[in-house]
């Protein structure tokens, strides 16, 4: 082939990639199902314009029957969307009585601090355990015993002052902070929290921001008040937005240090602003806290260690969480990934009886959605709990599965209604779906990662079948505000259409 053909061959080939992208969206040619909403759904996909990897299924609840679906085997990274398998799998597996327990045990020299995976233990209620245990030590004496002359002596001590030691015991998960298939750069945010037994105020630090006078730094409050951080304040406070730089709060998390750096601006106008930032060594930082409020309480505490409980330690006192539906209305409504990824590895410890993982949590959900839901496994992938991993793939098809089983199940559909985020009023969907009619309700997850924007839930009425939709959306790049858009006009579309 001669050089002159070939340069023509590749600028034709080019000119059609260069037509391919300036082309409307490709039509809709394998879409399917109840002739009512196949034109109209169809019609607001392709008049949106917008060029992504989309897939789409929707069922009427009672009949069973297909009212539309657009790809509906293809696989999708579901971000968030991950998040109902969780949460069906707990409510399923786990007593829904069940509560996470936060224990303190004591023997001559050391407090233990046990973490049972407690996504939502507060300040408040830690220092609650503190004053107990303060006030348990000064009421009661120690007793020390030693040989004299070859004979036993015994004393009492002040255990106030004897206790130098805080263990913190986070044996009942290992300690991988972050899932399989997290990006390494997620940073201090609060949704990519690191996974500890032992976690507390969510694994994060609450800053309080206000302006600061005229051209000097913003002021800073810090909930907890702790040393267990050092922070670097660059900010300023100004007047007009001339050069105005966004407000940054920043932890050294390259480094895995608790070292927040703060910079940029805040008006002088400004009201109070809460922000919240992730730390490094969830175990640590709980210790920490926990030591500092028993110091401030008068006992001698010196050294924070991690360890294991001793088989002669005696238990001083135990916190017993709300029961694990409260836990998963925070899953669903906030999208809380650190409760989800406790939840599995809770899963995993309860189902199996060992330390809890994510390998023998996520074996057990899979498992469940295997044998009783009847998902094929071997047909999607299952890295984590959160739907923060790249490695979760999914169908829409999968999702349609278990919100049918779900909705089916008497033992389980009133619950995991309650759980999801309602269109217009609360949760990830307060702002969203907002204008349905009166008779309408709608419940779904949402999923966003970068390039990802999910969507799937029901759609319940007063005067029509009750329908389960999945719409998965993958591959661009930007802003998920129109896909979100395109989302939620298919959903209104659905609420209108009579079947």
């Amino acid at each position: 082939m001669n050089k002159k053909y070939l340069f023509k061959l590749n600028a034709l080939f080019i000119l059609m990639i260069f037509l391919l992208q300036c082309s409307k969206p490709m039509a809709l040619y394998n879409a399917t199902g109840h002739k009512k909403a196949l034109d109209p759904i169809t019609s607001i996909i392709q008049s949106s314009g917008l060029q992504t990897n989309i897939g789409i299924k929707v069922i009427d609840l009672k009949s069973n029957e297909t009212i539309y679906e657009w790809n509906p085997n293809s696989l999708f990274n579901p971000g968030s969307n991950t998040k109902l398998f969780t949460c069906i799998a707990s409510l399923a597996l786990l007593d829904t009585n069940t509560t996470f327990s936060t224990s303190v045990y004591q023997d001559t020299n050391s407090i233990y601090l046990v973490g049972g995976g407690d996504p939502h233990l507060t300040i408040e209620q830690l220092d609650t355990i503190s004053q107990t245990i303060s006030d348990t030590i000064k009421l009661h004496l120690g007793r020390d015993y030693w040989f004299l002359n070859n004979r036993l002596r015994m004393r009492s001590v002040d255990l106030a002052k004897k206790i130098n030691n805080l263990v913190v015991d986070n044996s009942i998960f290992d300690n991988i902070f972050y899932g399989p298939g997290w990006m390494w750069d997620e940073g201090s945010w609060w949704h990519a929290g690191q996974i500890s037994a032992m976690t507390l105020n969510e694994n994060c630090i609450d800053f309080y921001v206000s302006p600061g006078k005229l051209g000097k730094p913003i002021i800073i409050n810090t909930h907890p008040i702790t040393n267990f951080i050092s922070i670097q304040n660059e900010s300023i406070t100004v007047n007009d937005t001339a050069n105005f730089q966004k407000l940054k709060i920043k932890r050294d998390w390259e480094n895995q240090k608790n070292n927040f750096i703060i910079s940029g601006n805040i008006m002088d106008t400004s009201s109070v602003d809460t922000l919240q930032r992730n730390i490094h060594d969830p175990s640590l930082f709980a210790g920490t806290i926990f030591a500092e409020m028993l110091v401030s309480k008068g006992l001698n505490i010196k050294h924070i260690i991690k360890g294991s409980v001793p088989n002669d330690a005696m238990k001083i006192t135990e916190h017993e969480s709300k029961p694990i539906v409260h836990s998963l209305n925070g899953l669903m409504k906030r999208s809380e990934n650190l409760t989800a990824e406790l939840i599995v590895k809770y899963i995993g410890s309860t189902v199996y009886d060992t330390i809890g993982t994510w390998n023998n949590g996520l074996l057990a959900i899979k498992t469940f959605l295997h044998d009783t839901v009847g998902v094929d496994t071997n047909t999607f992938s299952l890295s984590d709990g959160s739907g923060m991993s790249r490695y979760n793939y999914s169908s829409p098809n999968h999702f349609i599965s278990v919100l049918s089983w779900a909705y089916n199940n008497k033992n389980i559909r009133n619950q995991f209604l309650e759980t999801f985020p309602i269109g217009g009023v609360d949760g990830t969907l307060e702002e969203r779906l907002e204008n349905i009619d009166t008779t309408t309700t709608i419940l779904a997850k949402t999923g966003s990662l970068a390039g990802a924007s999910c969507l799937s839930g029901y759609i319940i009425s007063n005067t029509k079948n009750p329908l389960a939709f999945s719409i998965l959306m993958n591959g661009f790049v930007n802003s998920s505000t129109p896909y979100r858009k395109l989302q939620d006009e298919i959903v209104y579309a659905l609420t209108k259409i009579k079947l």
